[in-house]
């Protein structure tokens, strides 16, 4: 499954069992005790959801909370409070911060599961990351190494439409009758054009967009 989770949790006992349940599930999860080793890892690699207790050694979850939410960058991150403290205001001030949702201490297993399932689900619908290319529909924005590209809205639509479809081969007229919403015949190398333009901005990745000789585009899985 190609779903990174940091869990940041100081008792070990319940880091454990967070990583082993989610592990069976078949994520990728990694576990930090302490926020500098988190966001030292955080620095090299970002991962698609946050486990985040709230009480940590040396720095507060709230405080992780606002240093990750205040990058909007790092908006798509599912990050999810897991806290023993039972108070009402603990849980609005964790989503006035940014989290997604919080789960109390202690928690039920199959709980845990179904939320992370549940904001896994959402966050896959919303986004596709091929290598270090992603597409955020949501935010119509395409990015690599979290750096985004800036397309035009043509450019952009175009790509989307062949990551929605990827491994499918997308025919010129097709492309061009839904992003230009015409069947009119229009200049035959406007499609080519834009798809040459995107190419250059993928740079590295240009090799996403594969020509499929007198038919048309398809993404490279």
């Amino acid at each position: 499954m190609d779903f990174l989770i940091y869990s940041i949790e100081d008792d070990k006992d319940i880091a454990l069992i967070i990583n082993k349940t989610l592990s069976k599930q078949g994520y990728d999860i990694r576990t930090f005790y302490d926020a500098k080793s988190f966001f030292q890892a955080f620095e090299q690699t970002k991962p698609n959801m946050i486990l985040l207790d709230m009480m940590l050694p040396d720095m507060s979850g709230q405080e992780i909370l606002k240093k990750i939410r205040a990058n909007s960058l790092y908006d798509d991150i599912e990050i999810i409070i897991i806290s023993a403290n039972h108070m009402i205001m603990d849980k609005v001030d964790g989503f006035d911060l940014g989290a997604d949702d919080y789960i109390e201490k202690p928690f039920d297993l199959l709980e845990l599961m179904s939320r992370v399932q549940a904001k896994a689900r959402r966050h896959k619908k919303n986004k596709i990351t091929i290598g270090n290319f992603t597409i955020d529909f949501e935010k119509r924005a395409c990015t690599i190494n979290d750096e985004e590209i800036q397309l035009t809205t043509k450019e952009y639509e175009i790509l989307a439409l062949l990551c929605k479809n990827r491994g499918k081969v997308i025919s010129r007229d097709d492309i061009f009758e839904q992003i230009w919403n015409t069947d009119q015949i229009l200049e035959s190398r406007t499609v080519d054009m834009h798809i040459k333009s995107i190419r250059a901005k993928l740079k590295e990745n240009k090799d996403l967009i594969k020509t499929i000789y007198s038919v048309g585009y398809k993404i490279n899985l």
